[in-house]
């Protein structure tokens, strides 16, 4: 059977290949190696300013003249609970007490900023060529406004019912998260997290589902993924988790360390870090406070009070509180260049497809 080739066509790359966008992990420079190599270089702006997002995409502009993605966060802030502010802290409490924290010390702000009208007269400034968003859509004459920039829209599904709301609003192709995938899970018509099903189980489900192109994402690090991607009805695959190897990824040596020792079962999803599940590697607070609590403020503010145990951790040398993004398959990472590792992954891929 002939491979699914519409997302090379939709986005106009050469390489059936989307380097997931992940904020605080990385910027242009990442999105930049793999839009030359011929995939599709993606800057996530969930952490960014509207000014730094700017910086990024002229810099982008500057270095290379290959589609890029562009992501955004669209969930929508909570209203501020004291309440609940003050239960996670006191949950918290033996750790500052360990630390030498003041527990009475303002909560630093932890914040991810979902789309808004600045960011979208951003986009309309600078035209990138596709847009992805994550925890749904934004409102639907925000999307209209993308739309009239020319650029491609996507959004995460992680189930069936999911890619046919995507679809019915407009979207150009649906990325089929799979439970596997490090981050945050794209999750937003339901909170049970606990059913979500693999990417086995759902690429093929949601490729009879839809008519738009189909995105394969979670767990994908080499090219036996992505073959098997393609042959349960892929038209491309978005890799997260093996992009974090590269020079490029601005991660920390103790996260570098732990992906190099990463094993099939080492990671979790939790809500500890910011108040919605997303899967990271098992450390100290993730074992002994969850992976999941019904205490962790809303998204995105349950990071805040962690913070300062970060802070204080990390100067030591330890991650135990620090997200340790990563998907279930960080044990196949290799070290090299984002351009190099999507070339490698394309070449792996062909083979097994048997392409010349």
């Amino acid at each position: 059977m002939a491979r699914d080739r519409r997302i090379e066509e939709l986005f106009g790359i050469d390489l059936p290949i989307i380097q997931a966008p992940m904020a605080g992990a990385q910027a242009s420079a990442m999105a930049i190696a793999v839009a030359n190599a011929g995939g599709l270089g993606s800057l996530p702006a969930a952490l960014l300013t509207h000014e730094q997002m700017r910086t990024e995409l002229a810099i982008i502009r500057q270095q290379t003249g290959k589609p890029v993605n562009v992501n955004f966060f669209c969930h929508t802030p909570p209203e501020p609970d004291a309440t609940r502010e003050a239960g996670w802290r006191t949950r918290l409490g033996p750790y500052y007490a360990e630390f030498d924290i003041d527990p009475a010390a303002p909560i630093p702000s932890s914040n991810r900023a979902p789309f808004d009208e600045a960011f979208c007269a951003i986009v309309e400034e600078y035209r990138p060529e596709v847009v992805s968003f994550h925890f749904g859509l934004p409102n639907a004459a925000l999307v209209d406004r993308v739309k009239a920039t020319g650029a491609r829209v996507l959004s995460s599904a992680t189930t069936v019912a999911e890619a046919r709301w995507l679809e019915a609003r407009g979207c150009d192709a649906i990325i089929a998260q799979g439970n596997e995938a490090g981050g945050h899970r794209g999750i937003f018509l339901t909170e049970a997290i606990g059913s979500q099903p693999g990417l086995f189980a759902l690429l093929p489900q949601v490729a009879d589902a839809v008519k738009v192109p189909v995105i394969a994402a979670g767990g994908i690090a080499d090219g036996r993924g992505i073959a098997a991607a393609f042959a349960l009805g892929a038209s491309a695959v978005q890799v997260g988790t093996a992009y974090l190897f590269t020079p490029e990824a601005k991660i920390t040596p103790m996260h570098r360390a732990a992906l190099k020792s990463a094993t099939d079962d080492g990671t979790a999803l939790t809500n500890l870090f910011t108040g919605r599940p997303a899967r990271g590697l098992m450390n100290r607070v993730m074992r002994e406070v969850g992976p999941i609590s019904a205490d962790a403020p809303a998204f995105p503010t349950a990071g805040g009070a962690l913070m300062p145990l970060k802070a204080k951790a990390e100067a030591a040398g330890s991650a135990d509180f620090s997200n340790l993004w990563s998907g279930q398959a960080a044990a196949l990472g290799r070290e090299m260049g984002a351009g190099e590792l999507t070339t490698a992954l394309w070449a792996d891929a062909k083979a097994r497809l048997g392409e010349a």
